[in-house]
């Protein structure tokens, strides 16, 4: 390791024990433990970029855990995320209740019996409370390392779909310092935890392609189910996204398809177990309802400043496809430098600007990829287009839009990879051709 990465760590660890005594000494103990196993399947699973990796992951984890501890310090939950709030109380509820000391209440009821939506973010919590006692810090440095192990899982993925290392390392390079995910991964929220389980589902379904192994169902399963628990109208288009991809599959042989058809009946056997899709038949209704969206999305639009489309009506199907170009617009763009009214948003701008200077690469990516590298992209294909049109669609509110976009962000960052790739190996081929005809 770099020494002035570990000391970087060093700092970062006595800082969040000064400053948040005595929070901050069980957070900065969860970090090390969490880190110390991320560092070891790094070592275990990557040989030659073990090194690289392993430093980018602690650069991407020493961000995330900077922003939480400033986050904590200046007590910002309420302005950046307050679900954060909301996980900590109802996830201290549930501890408390296990351990007999308190009474159960309709609304952490809920919550145990799995029936309202994000369930299991409220678990995850309660479990991490039994360990630390309540310490929303120390939660949140969990949240922190997972979304910084993301960074070697994006590299995984990127690198099988393209067979390219410099894509895959542009890819983990994106996530590890994008200033949208180390604020959603920063925090206690879920969503840089759907996130990593959205990119070790679809590395998972890669790796099945190759060769069947129980141990990859088994991970695939636990994280099609942490999905569900989650964000459950997300499992369905990762399900869709893997039925497609085991179905199309890198190979026609009757091998690779007897292992494809395998590792479905033993995933759909495995979560039906798990009673993972018990609920399937009303939450598809309850997705799928127009009429429940343009409530929803009414709702996001007249709810903050930064609500948009409030005339748009999507309670039909004549209306969703009206609302499309629309949506999609502020999904992909927002928020736009002459909306930016307060100071929340004005600090995206940078963000913004690098994102739009980032689109040539994406289209170019895109193109080359639909091209050269369809069947083995379908999963993230088809997933980044069911969720964009979801989105565009029940989407009304610009900070709204910003946050979910990382979703898709993580794997379009793939693609803007693979555009600067064959922008600098043209870039490279000329140079090649000049010096030989100076020669």
């Amino acid at each position: 390791m770099d020494k002035r990465l570990a000391v970087l760590c060093f700092l970062m660890g006595f800082a969040m024990m000064i400053l948040a005594f005595p929070e901050g000494l069980l957070a900065a103990v969860t970090a090390l433990f969490c880190s110390l196993i991320v560092i070891f399947i790094i070592r275990q699973q990557f040989k030659e970029d073990a090194d690289f990796l392993i430093q980018l992951f602690l650069i991407a984890l020493i961000a995330r855990l900077t922003f939480g501890l400033l986050l904590h310090i200046f007590d910002l939950y309420e302005f950046f995320g307050g679900d954060s709030v909301t996980y900590d109380q109802i996830g201290n509820r549930l501890y408390e209740i296990w351990f007999g000391y308190n009474i159960e209440t309709e609304l952490v009821h809920q919550r145990i019996a799995g029936t309202a939506s994000g369930w299991g973010m409220y678990y995850l919590v309660g479990a991490i409370y039994s360990i630390t006692g309540r310490n929303i810090l120390a939660a949140q440095s969990f949240c922190a390392v997972i979304g910084a192990a993301t960074v070697p899982m994006v590299y995984t993925c990127a690198h099988k779909i393209f067979s390219n290392q410099r894509v895959g390392k542009i890819s983990a390079l994106l996530v590890a310092l994008y200033p949208a995910f180390v604020i959603w991964s920063g925090q206690l929220l879920k969503d840089g935890l759907i996130i990593f389980l959205l990119v070790l589902a679809i590395t998972l379904v890669l790796r099945l392609q190759e060769k069947l192994r129980l141990f990859d169902i088994l991970l695939l399963g636990f994280s099609l189910f942490g999905i569900i628990s989650l964000r459950f109208y997300i499992f369905y288009m990762v399900a869709l996204a893997i039925i497609g991809a085991f179905a199309i599959g890198t190979s026609n042989s009757p091998q690779a398809m007897m292992r494809r058809i395998a590792a479905l009946v033993l995933l759909g056997v495995g979560l039906t177990y798990l009673g993972a899709t018990r609920n399937s038949s009303s939450e598809i209704e309850e997705f799928t309802n127009l009429e429940r969206i343009q409530l929803s999305r009414a709702d996001l639009a007249k709810s903050a400043e930064s609500g948009y489309g409030e005339d748009l009506d999507v309670s039909t199907t004549e209306g969703a496809f009206a609302a499309l170009p629309i949506g999609l617009a502020y999904l992909m763009l927002a928020p736009f430098p002459w909306q930016m009214t307060n100071w929340r948003q004005a600090i995206t701008l940078p963000e913004v600007l690098l994102w739009w200077t980032s689109i040539p690469f994406l289209l170019s990516g895109l193109w080359y990829t639909i091209k050269n590298r369809l069947r083995t992209s379908i999963p993230i294909l088809v997933f980044s287009l069911m969720l964009t049109l979801a989105y565009s669609i029940f989407l009304g509110n610009i900070g709204t839009a910003y946050r979910q976009r990382t979703q898709i962000q993580v794997f379009l960052f793939m693609f803007i990879a693979v555009g600067w790739t064959l922008r600098q190996e043209r870039r490279e081929n000329q140079n090649l051709m000049l010096r030989a005809r100076r020669k």
